[in-house]
């Protein structure tokens, strides 16, 4: 019932001790709070809480249009939901070094796990499109290092992503992945690695966790958990499965209401009430109204309202 029972800093210490070389530890894309307590139920790992799914749950594109106040916000409501550690997508930090700084704290604040900053220009653009443009590796360095100089708890995972092997190479993304860890990074986020030998080459060179990006449509093939543990790979995430999922499912019912006048040939496939029910816990509430409001008050007519004092 209500929110998670396992407190941030407990979240926060079970991602540390679950990211390790070879894991592969699953992180499904949450689009709500729900999703995100569905994720739990089916026994996933954690929860991944990616910008593009929260700018485009706002009717946006993913270039860099949401606030830090709405993504803390946003990612706080889904944290809370779930005992699992969520790790949220920060972008660029929203604005220069000390904003990336006040970054940190609210998403501490807010309850995540952990988040990753990246070396792009703001606004940013999704990690999967050409044309992105990157800064210079002293100005990533100084994100990285002003999110690990502003974190209150040691456990909070300060993750760096690297855009950089589209524009320039896997070399130079090795590179700076390198450069990032030595300044304060606790894992490394290589985006669009093109096949597995990439991922292996990252995972070797650097020596901290690795996470994999299993987005559809992207730059990447949509590699087996086991094919990812084997280059070396700590994380895995799927960021917009489940929104692409969802709002696939939407058309296709609006499609059916306006074909057949009627949503009754897409109901099979609905969630039923009952579960709809179950994954809200509705009879841990309705147990808990009972138990609090089982008496009544001496002196109160319940059937007329009107009290006799």
């Amino acid at each position: 019932m209500l929110y998670s029972k396992k407190t941030a800093e407990e979240k926060r210490r079970d991602l540390r001790a679950m990211l390790v070389p070879g894991a592969a530890r699953q992180f499904p894309g949450a689009f709500n709070p729900l999703s995100a307590r569905l994720i739990e139920e089916k026994k996933f790992d954690g929860v991944y809480i990616s910008g593009a799914v929260l700018a485009n749950d706002l009717g946006l594109p993913d270039i860099g249009m949401t606030t830090l106040t709405e993504v803390a916000a946003r990612g706080g409501q889904i944290a809370r939901m779930t005992d699992l550690p969520c790790l949220i997508d920060a972008d660029t930090g929203f604005g220069e070094p000390m904003n990336v700084a006040r970054t940190i704290q609210e998403l501490e604040n807010a309850g995540l796990a952990g988040c990753h900053i990246e070396d792009q220009f703001n606004p940013k653009r999704c990690g999967h499109l050409d044309g992105k443009n990157m800064v210079d590796l002293d100005t990533a360095v100084k994100r990285i290092a002003a999110a690990a100089d502003a974190r209150r708890d040691p456990n909070f995972l300060i993750m760096a992503r690297t855009d950089i092997r589209a524009v320039e190479g896997l070399a130079v993304a090795i590179d700076r992945a390198k450069a990032l860890v030595d300044a304060g990074a606790d894992a490394i986020f290589p985006e669009a690695m093109k096949d597995v030998s990439e991922f292996e080459a990252v995972c070797k060179a650097v020596n901290v966790p690795v996470l994999a990006n299993m987005t559809e449509f992207g730059k990447s093939v949509l590699f087996t958990r086991d094919a990812l543990a084997g280059a070396g790979v700590a994380m895995i995430i799927y960021p917009v499965t489940l929104l692409r999922s969802a709002m696939g499912a939407a058309e296709r019912v609006l499609d059916a209401i306006s074909a057949d006048g009627t949503q009754e040939a897409a109901v099979p496939d609905m969630l039923t009430r009952a579960r709809l029910y179950e994954l809200v816990d509705y009879e841990a509430y309705n147990q808990f109204d009972t138990g609090i409001f089982n008496f009544q008050v001496p002196g109160l007519d319940i059937t007329t309202n009107n009290a006799n004092l």
